[in-house]
């Protein structure tokens, strides 16, 4: 089956079922995307439950960390909550999320705030952006506290009939429970969809290229981003005038004026121009470009007949909590001995095969799929210790495992109906849960197959 030209580009080079997608159109406006956390301890942050919604474990006394839940409308993870902090007066780093949500969405999550009041909380006022205080709490947020996120998903536009959009829907969603659930590639929101140079910048990083990273970042232009923005860059890229392209960016791109204002001071400086940007977003190009290289992994797996739930000699494994989230930090390796016995866990669903995130301290599988990872990183000219960081030693990555396979829980077609507000087809109803750090566009890609991932919303 073909695969569209912007998947390879991020490493997904397959499709893991072998069903016919419905096509159509997601995100055709904010509320078809709907996003609601929840915390390992079962506390949901739901957007219509929000100003009343009790989290266990917060209470009313005084401490150090507020708990509060955040709605945004159609708003970056990151922009809100520096809005939220200008208004605060404080420090962003003062704000702590369990997760990172869409951006072109409705989504409900936690936040935990240092040394906040719920009085000063209440006098926030930002557009599209709600935030109730909890109660206070004893620690910080972090992606430990998260379980997952619910989903509700509307695809539209649809040109098939009602009966055969159920067909099509039910036959993918069965060819993925035989599978475990959904073939755990990271989406495309971890590179960029209009501009996918997430990870592109993030190798030129881990090269140590850091005038080409940042020039990645700052003039490699998209056909499919706003005008403006592509012709700036290009013109940047001809021009090499930081100065001039401080002045002529779009103010949306804050990120990149960030940057721009300290290459016009210091033009050589494109190590210090990138410690301009929050951490988070430092580290994520490294990140991006892991993601990349698991893309890569699991894809040729997938190729070359390997099974998403029968481990092979010389493969990663991972026990499951009772939660269903897997313990990356403690692995062991399949043997020739030991291979038939972690099969039959496998099975009961207690561990999960996994692919490596290459890192300082994580070396690639052993085996056939070691191969095969070895061979990846030979043509991409990286090592293991490519991703010591000297120059910004904090975004330095360790490395890691991922699970290859995502369950899915509670998925629910809920209605097909005809589009509504003119659109022409007909309208799917989707609801689900995915555990944290899968993504809900990778499920969708298999249920739509789309032509264009782009003009279809993703």
């Amino acid at each position: 089956m073909l695969v569209p030209r912007i998947d390879k580009l991020l490493g997904i080079e397959v499709y893991a079922t072998e069903t016919l997608g419905v096509h159509g159109v997601i995100r055709k406006s904010v509320d078809d995307f709907v996003v609601d956390e929840v915390l390992v301890d079962g506390s949901k942050a739901e957007i219509e439950k929000a100003k009343e919604r009790r989290v266990l474990g917060a209470s009313h006394s005084r401490q150090r960390y507020l708990l509060c839940v955040l709605v945004k409308h159609n708003w970056d993870t990151f922009i809100a909550i520096k809005k939220i902090a200008k208004q605060l007066g404080i420090d962003q780093k003062q704000i702590h999320i369990a997760g990172i949500k869409d951006a072109k969405a409705i989504t409900a999550q936690h936040v935990t705030i240092e040394n906040a009041s719920m009085e000063a909380i209440a006098k926030v006022s930002i557009k599209d952006i709600e935030i109730h205080p909890v109660g206070y709490v004893r620690d910080k947020l972090s992606p430990y506290y998260l379980l997952g996120n619910n989903f509700k998903i509307r695809i539209k536009a649809i040109k098939r009939s009602k009966s055969n959009i159920k067909k099509r829907i039910t036959e993918t969603a069965r060819a993925l429970e035989t599978f475990g659930g959904i073939s755990n590639f990271f989406g495309y929101q971890r590179f960029g969809t209009t501009r996918p140079i997430t990870h592109t910048v993030g190798k030129a990083i881990v090269e140590g290229a850091f005038e080409e990273a940042a020039m990645l970042f700052l003039a490699k232009p998209s056909v499919h981003e706003h005008p403006s923005s592509r012709q700036e860059r290009r013109e940047l890229k001809s021009t090499q005038d930081f100065g001039q392209a401080l002045q002529n960016f779009p103010k949306q791109l804050r990120y990149e004026r960030l940057m721009l204002r300290h290459l016009v001071e210091r033009p050589e400086d494109f190590v210090g121009a990138f410690r301009r940007l929050p951490t988070k977003l430092q580290a994520l190009f490294v990140q991006a470009y892991q993601s990349y290289l698991f893309n890569r992994f699991l894809s040729e797996r997938i190729k070359n007949g390997f099974s998403l739930k029968r481990a092979e000699v010389g493969d990663y494994l991972v026990s499951v909590e009772r939660s269903g989230l897997p313990m990356v930090n403690t692995a062991k390796m399949a043997s020739a001995e030991t291979v038939a016995e972690v099969n039959e866990l496998i099975k009961t669903g207690r561990m999960r095969i996994a692919l490596p995130l290459i890192g300082l301290k994580q070396r690639p599988s052993q085996g056939t799929m070691g191969k095969i990872e070895r061979q990846i990183l030979e043509e991409e000219g990286i090592k293991t210790e490519s991703f010591r960081i000297d120059s910004i030693p904090k975004i330095s990555k360790r490395g890691g495992l991922r699970a290859i396979v995502a369950p899915i829980k509670s998925f629910k077609l809920n209605s097909i109906s005809a589009c509504a507000d003119n659109h022409r087809g007909n309208e799917a109803d989707l609801s689900f849960m995915l555990l944290r750090g899968s993504y809900a566009t990778v499920l969708l890609r298999e249920i739509m197959k789309p032509r264009n991932p782009i003009s279809s919303g993703f």
